[in-house]
């Protein structure tokens, strides 16, 4: 009845990725090593790592007629993403300028360029590629309309997934929809508060104002501390998997590709997590976003 696993709405980046001794400070300027340029950008790193892992997947994106943009095309191509839906021109394709430190921590600043230009025209000229998705991935490097109209175009046996990164107040008729609502820490309380919740200090507790305010269910990312999930059959902490940390870029878009893929596929939310999980922590294990992804082999080896 589907002919994608999972369709992914979203941005596409060229990643220019420099690692640093330390990130620098207001007004501070520090030595980084040589620039390396990979692809990027949450939509297109979720379709590539969806597609890895086996899932039949789709983007539906743009990206500028330049240099990036083919590398980006390229890299969905390669990993077997179906790119029927990558339009291109309108603006140079976006860039996210990266540092990472030697922790594999990083600090990200996206010129966003062709992502937006993704509009809801666009979205619903692509009705057939939502016709065919199991699943909907969406996040919010491209217009929030944009977004909003990902929720009307999704038919009603189709998933909705969203991680709002970066973080913005939502509209309840994108909340409603959420099943589920990705967030990490700081995506959490920024959502809350846009909402005008209070924000408490225990996961358990974000996870009860998120519910609140209409998402079906909730995952909260919370880093070495694993994540929690929630939704009608209750709340679980899922643990984390311990590994060496490289480079932490484009980690949580493995985590909820394989999160929204093994959805797609009737596990629970809890099941799906954990293994989102093990994807997670083998992205951190090697440098740069989409280069770094698993395949399924490797994650059941894992």
């Amino acid at each position: 009845m589907h002919d994608y696993d999972l369709l992914v709405v979203g941005s596409a980046n060229a990643d220019l990725v420099t690692a640093v001794e330390r990130r620098p400070a207001a007004g501070e300027t520090v030595l980084g090593s040589d620039l390396a340029v990979h692809p990027g950008g949450k939509g297109a790193n979720q379709a590539v790592a969806a597609a890895r892992l086996g899932a039949r997947t789709a983007l539906l994106a743009r990206v500028g007629d330049d240099a990036y943009g083919r590398l980006l095309l390229d890299s969905q191509r390669s990993a077997g993403v179906d790119t029927v839906g990558v339009l291109v021109g309108g603006a140079p394709t976006g860039v996210a300028l990266i540092t990472v430190d030697p922790s594999g921590d990083n600090s990200i600043v996206v010129a966003p360029g062709a992502n937006s230009r993704l509009t809801p025209e666009d979205v619903r000229a692509a009705g057939s590629l939502f016709q065919a998705a199991r699943v909907v991935s969406v996040q919010l490097e491209i217009p929030l309309d944009t977004v909003a109209e990902v929720v009307r175009a999704l038919p009603a046996e189709t998933r909705l997934v969203l991680n709002p990164s970066p973080p913005a107040p939502l509209p309840h008729e994108v909340l409603a929809a959420c099943d589920p609502l990705v967030v990490n820490e700081h995506e959490a309380r920024v959502v809350l508060r846009g909402a005008g919740a209070d924000v408490p200090d225990a996961p358990e507790e974000w996870a009860k104002g998120l519910l609140a305010l209409g998402p079906r269910s909730v995952v909260v990312t919370l880093g070495g501390d694993g994540a929690l999930v929630a939704g009608p059959d209750g709340m679980a902490r899922v643990p984390s998997v311990t590994v060496d940390a490289v480079d932490t870029t484009g980690a949580g878009d493995a985590f909820t590709a394989a999160l929204a893929w093994r959805l797609g596929a009737g596990e629970g939310l809890e099941s799906a997590a954990r293994y989102a999980a093990k994807v997670g922590a083998l992205a951190v294990t090697r440098a740069g976003a989409q280069v770094s992804y698993p395949s399924g082999p490797e994650v059941a080896a894992l």
